[in-house]
């Protein structure tokens, strides 16, 4: 849990500290004294609205700045408009930029008619400087914007804007540091994202996110293994490890430790119950986090491993760094050591050059490992990355045909697999109150499976057995033991 008292302990009074997050905790202090002052200016409280577009990477950084803000002195709100509204962004296809420009032009009247309200801009869409060029060029209104290597220095861009009143820009090409002893707001008081590493070397050619997110940075083992022991200790009894690439962690630490040891470590802890984490990438899977995902009781019955594609002809040209062949015999491996694993994954149709025969090696690959789920995406052409200047581009009546075509192929065999386990009972850890039915409680299993429940809220955070009576496809109904 973080030290609000080592926060309190730093004075305000002369220059601020030069070291962070001392640094930090001068600035927040600082926008703190003037969030007072218009307070009581205003009459009312000040109100924030952090939106968040993409990756669990990104919910976990705007859940730090939430905490930031929170102590400055602003209220969270629902709605999209508010004193301060930050978009934290994502890039990794083009119309999650174009949905920010849409979302800029609603907020444009919204300043003209209160010229107090702030605007900030953050993630990996401003790691783009074509990006950033056009938000200076055509939307003077936006007060904030940085990137994702600099999300720790919000207080002290924020004062800089406060005290000079005009636009600050702070975007940096390559990370400088990993700040520790930040507060954060978890969304769920049970469970939370814990960041292991930063950033990304596999540069797959139609991915930008090396690019905005930089190379990859491991923290050290006894700051996750120490920030976890607090969450737990402060009721949280799920975790999720977050990185770009879980499975090269420690790569970049001077002392030698990998994510296999990583996760024996993290499941020693008391009070801990699960244990989650993702992306993987197949190329750096190793038996030895084989062997420890079989070991740890804690760790959840569930694997992401992307595939992409089932093709090692477009697999070559994605830079995956793995073949068709090595993927099939990793999964055999996986299965041996772990005969209940759930595996979901990623596949990408349309990819340039993807031929017919690319296609079906691709449902070959769906029908010999039978995932219970996968995220599937029509190819996005993601300039600045190599994918986007190949030739062959697949027409799109092509790539929405074959695309309809794997959809079913997955939805069918994802429904066989949850038929399948009708009747067992399961460990089941509630989250919400189900939101189109309030006598339900939703909650999930090991294996990330959906399940709803007749309950009372008090179930929330907990971890109850329960009955799979039905299934509905992509989730069950259940019934939890008395």
């Amino acid at each position: 849990m973080f030290d609000y008292k080592r926060l309190e302990a730093v004075s305000v009074a002369g220059e601020a500290p030069a070291t962070e997050p001392e640094r930090q905790y001068y600035f927040m202090k600082k926008c703190k004294e003037w969030a007072t002052g218009e307070i009581s200016r205003l009459g009312r409280p000040l109100t924030m609205s952090i939106q968040t577009l993409g990756c669990q990477m990104n919910a976990k950084d705007s859940e730090k700045m939430t905490a930031i803000l929170e102590y400055i002195g602003y209220t969270e709100i629902d709605g999209p408009v508010a004193d301060f509204v930050m978009y934290n962004t994502c890039t990794v296809r083009e119309n999650a930029n174009l949905k920010i420009y849409g979302r800029l032009g609603y907020l444009k009247n919204h300043k003209k008619s209160n010229p107090d309200m702030k605007i900030a801009l953050c993630g990996c869409m401003m790691q783009e400087a074509d990006e950033v060029q056009r938000i200076q060029k055509s939307y003077p209104f936006v007060d904030l914007v940085f990137g994702t290597h600099n999300i720790y220095k919000l207080a002290e861009l924020l004062y800089t804007q406060i005290w000079s009143n005009r636009r600050v820009t702070d975007v940096w090409e390559e990370p400088k540091e990993i700040v520790e002893d930040l507060p954060g707001k978890r969304k769920y008081p049970f469970k939370t994202g814990v960041n292991i590493m930063f950033g990304c070397n596999n540069f797959c050619s139609y991915c930008i996110v090396p690019y905005v997110r930089g190379r990859e940075r491991s923290r050290e083992p006894q700051d996750i293994v120490e920030e976890i022991r607090g969450l737990a200790e402060d009721g949280v009894v799920e975790i999720m490890l977050l990185g770009q690439n879980v499975n090269s962690y420690g790569k970049t630490l001077k002392n030698p430790f990998d994510f296999a040891q990583l996760l024996r470590k993290v499941n020693e802890i008391s009070g801990l119950r699960r244990i989650r984490f993702m992306t993987s990438h197949p190329k750096d899977l190793s038996e030895d986090l084989i062997e420890a995902m079989a070991d740890c009781d804690k760790v959840c019955s569930h694997l992401h491993l992307p595939l992409q594609s089932g093709s090692s002809k477009i697999l070559e040209k994605m830079n995956r760094k793995y073949t068709k062949e090595d993927y099939l015999e990793l999964v055999s491996r996986i299965r041996k050591k772990l005969p209940d694993i759930s595996l979901t994954t990623d596949i990408i149709v349309g990819f340039p050059g993807e031929s017919e025969e690319d296609f079906a090696e691709t449902l070959d690959v769906v029908r010999k490992v039978r995932y219970d789920s996968a995220y599937t995406f029509i190819y996005s052409k993601r300039m600045g990355t190599p994918a986007a200047a190949m030739e062959n581009q697949v027409p799109n009546e092509v790539v929405k045909e074959r695309f309809d075509r794997l959809l079913k192929e997955i939805q069918q065999i994802s429904s066989e697999i949850t038929d399948s386990r009708v009747g067992q009972t399961v460990p089941v850890l509630f989250e919400e109150r189900n939101l189109q039915d309030s006598k339900l409680m939703t909650g999930r299993l090991s294996n990330n499976a959906v399940v709803h429940c007749p309950g009372e809220e008090s179930l929330i955070g907990q971890i109850k057995q329960v009955t799979l009576r039905e299934s509905r496809g992509f989730y069950y109904m259940g019934e939890i033991l008395s």
